[in-house]
């Protein structure tokens, strides 16, 4: 985007209190006015319209920025990532999907701000699936409604509880307590007597070599070169209503496409899972064509 709409990040103190004062002074926008000014946006590049859809929406980044802060964060620095993660939703926006756009630029600035809070957090790694991220975000939330105040271990049987409610190992849920409820130490910390020996020095790397990277960043291209062939078996109807319901970031419910249609809800449902089959068996089938010629539908 444009660095015409860059935005000034919040000072501390007293001018974040004007910052803030001043993101109520921006007016919500109708949604008819939304959208014109996102098809202005998306078309021709009307800046100025960009900046109205980036400034209207200034206090949803402060009031999503304002409960991330009991991770010990400034919320000037939230609200600043917070604002990076807006960006990024005004720019991919598309109104013709039919949402509005706090609803879509809610989950960039929820991501933007949450991979800030694990990056700035602690520099030991805390986990990179998505259950993990949950987990750690999740835990404090669990703790409390099971009744776990204290800043030690939980009883084992709560931990069960949420390594089931999140999807994660039990020992994952030990982790991530302990690193949220004990002070960090710093990695370059002494960890022998002589001070010859730092704490990074006993740690293990447990990131992926380059070959395991490039092995499964060929995969996901191949995987991504099968689907793409695989939808041309389907009609322009099918192809739409898979993508909208099992393909979209925010996926369509029935009512909306039967409206879009014109049929009943059932009748959606019922081309969706014919159209889904019928890619699952045209994606077997590029597989089973191309198995042993490497980089058959890899992209250049």
């Amino acid at each position: 985007m444009s660095t015409a709409i860059a935005l000034s990040s919040p000072d501390s103190g007293e001018a974040l209190s004007n910052y803030i004062q001043q993101t109520h002074r921006y007016p919500i926008l109708g949604s008819e006015e939304e959208y014109m000014l996102a098809k202005a946006w998306r078309e021709h590049g009307d800046v100025r319209a960009a900046q109205t859809l980036v400034q209207s929406h200034l206090r949803l980044v402060v009031k999503i920025a304002a409960g991330y802060r009991g991770y010990g964060l400034p919320l000037t620095d939230l609200i600043s990532e917070g604002n990076v993660g807006l960006m990024v939703a005004v720019k991919k926006f598309e109104p013709d999907r039919g949402f509005r756009l706090s609803t879509y630029a809610m989950w960039w600035i929820k991501a933007t701000i949450q991979e800030y809070v694990l990056r700035s957090w602690s520099l030991v790694k805390i986990g990179t699936t998505a259950a993990q991220k949950k987990l750690f975000f999740s835990l404090g939330r669990l703790k409390r409604k099971l009744g776990e105040l204290g800043n030690g271990d939980m009883a084992p049987e709560n931990v069960g509880l949420i390594a089931r409610e999140l999807s994660v190992t039990e020992d994952e849920v030990v982790d991530v307590n302990r690193r949220i409820s004990q002070p960090v130490a710093s990695l370059n910390a002494p960890a022998s007597a002589d001070g010859g020996t730092e704490i990074q020095d006993l740690m293990a790397d447990d990131r992926p070599s380059v070959e395991e990277t490039l092995i499964e960043r060929s995969e996901a291209r191949r995987r991504s070169a099968l689907l793409q062939k695989a939808l041309d078996v389907l009609n322009e109807r099918e192809r739409t209503i898979l993508l909208a319901r099992r393909l979209s970031e925010r996926p369509l419910t029935l009512e909306d496409l039967s409206a879009r249609f014109g049929v009943s809800r059932e009748r959606i449902r019922q081309i969706e899972e014919k159209a889904f089959e019928k890619v699952a068996r045209q994606v077997r089938a590029l597989a089973e064509a191309v198995q042993g010629v490497p980089g058959a539908l890899v992209p250049a």
